[in-house]
């Protein structure tokens, strides 16, 4: 049987409660699970839903160092004004937008507060092939 998707993606970070404001206020995900009552992993977590996505995220030691590896969320071209500044309000550094091939669709790449990079891109796979075969 093939794989059928990302079953959640986990990120680990030193504050559950920063994280939660970045995900819930900044993106707009809700919490849905919170272990500090009884632990079930290796550490206190909390589970969010973003979209259609479970989002993990776990108390620890978080990259030391930030890199262009990052997790890209779909969005429509008019909602990044809105998202951009949602994410400044909390305090979320908005990095300067990638040169681009016209028509491949735009981005707002940002990081949270533990080193990790997050991007909201408005394009999809079949647009980008197309603008590079072109």
């Amino acid at each position: 049987m093939p794989v059928q998707g990302v079953s959640h993606i986990t990120f680990i970070v030193r504050d559950l409660g920063r994280m939660a404001s970045f995900l819930c206020e900044g993106l707009g995900a809700r919490e849905v699970y919170d272990s500090k009552l009884k632990n079930f992993s290796l550490a206190r977590e909390k589970f969010f839903v973003l979209g259609d996505t479970w989002l993990a995220a776990m108390e620890g030691e978080p990259p030391s160092e930030r890199s262009y590896r990052h997790l890209a969320l779909k969005v429509e071209v008019g909602e990044l004004p809105g998202f951009e500044a949602r994410l400044r309000a909390i305090g979320s550094e908005v990095r300067p937008a990638r040169p681009r091939v016209p028509g491949e669709g735009e981005s707002l790449y940002f990081y949270d507060f533990d080193n990790h990079l997050f991007e909201l891109h408005t394009g999809t796979l079949e647009e980008r092939l197309r603008q590079y075969q072109a």
